[in-house]
């Protein structure tokens, strides 16, 4: 029996439709969830991821700026406009478009810290992934929240399923692992450069992040698991999964397509995400 296609969009619209009640609940409060974000350079691709979320934030109701900065800024340039951002009692939520122009890839982690906590709506300071590690408040990052939305909209029971990561970032591998943890999964994460194969015949529940186009075939999976594909691969000009969806789709009980899967997801919590922070300062 082939295996039920996730529609990523289709989700994402529902929850964006929620949003969009809740941000009126606020701006009725005279709160108005507003994202400010910020893009170094002129890389086509980053221009468009950024549109993309200032696009999702406004159709959900809220308000987003872009601040373009010269490809040439300099470290201390970005930090004050950060700083400013922070200072800037109107401004819910901060985002720094990656990757930064050449001369500015060593201080990444410098320029992502420097943003507060309370705004660090990707989730990516210090604060928040290690509030999620002790199981404190704080923003759960984007795409591994995206994976367990996924599977919480498909009604799965998670409390004693197999859970099998294979991914070390701290935007997907190593959060999501914590996050599946926490809701009572087994899990198992495994590095992407390891033999994942007698993992992954294992999984009732198989989240990737290998980074390599059809890196896990439909011979590797466990029948009937659910397979979320958080890859994206380009190939021939077309963006192309870790899995072969293809091989895969024959043996899995769900699978997400790539694209339309977990991308829409991954910008919808990134939105939800913003409406907590505006939440908090409404004392909402």
């Amino acid at each position: 029996m082939a295996a039920v296609r996730i529609d990523g969009k289709a989700m994402a619209g529902k929850i964006r439709e929620q949003l969009g009640q809740e941000v009126e609940v606020l701006k009725k409060k005279g709160i108005n969830p507003s994202m400010a974000l910020i893009l170094v350079g002129d890389s086509p691709d980053s221009a468009l991821y950024v549109r993309s979320k200032a696009k999702a934030c406004e159709g959900a109701g809220g308000f987003a700026e872009t601040h373009h900065l010269p490809e040439d800024s300099s470290l201390e340039q970005l930090l004050a406009l950060i700083d400013k951002l922070n200072r800037d009692d109107s401004v819910h939520g901060i985002l720094v478009q990656l990757p930064l122009p050449h001369h500015l890839h060593a201080y990444e982690k410098q320029v992502m810290d420097a943003i507060a906590p309370e705004k660090d709506i990707d989730a990516f300071h210090p604060v928040n992934i290690g509030n999620l590690v002790i199981g404190d408040k704080c923003y759960w990052g984007v795409t591994a929240y995206a994976c367990v939305k996924i599977l919480e909209n498909l009604g799965v029971e998670l409390k004693g399923k197999h859970a099998v990561v294979i991914g070390w970032s701290i935007e997907i591998g190593k959060p999501v692992a914590v996050m599946l943890f926490e809701k009572g999964c087994a899990v198992t994460l495994v590095h992407p450069e390891a033999d994942f194969v007698p993992y992954t015949k294992q999984a009732d529940i198989l989240i990737t992040e290998v980074g390599k186009p059809k890196a896990i075939t439909g011979e590797m999976i466990k029948p009937g698991a659910i397979v979320i594909d958080t890859g994206s691969n380009w190939v021939d000009g077309k963006s192309v999964g870790d899995v072969d969806y293809d091989s895969a789709f024959e043996v899995a009980g769900y699978i997400t397509p790539v694209p339309g899967g977990v991308g829409p997801m991954r910008i919808i919590m990134l939105i939800y995400n913003l409406v907590q922070a505006a939440k908090q300062k409404a004392g909402a």
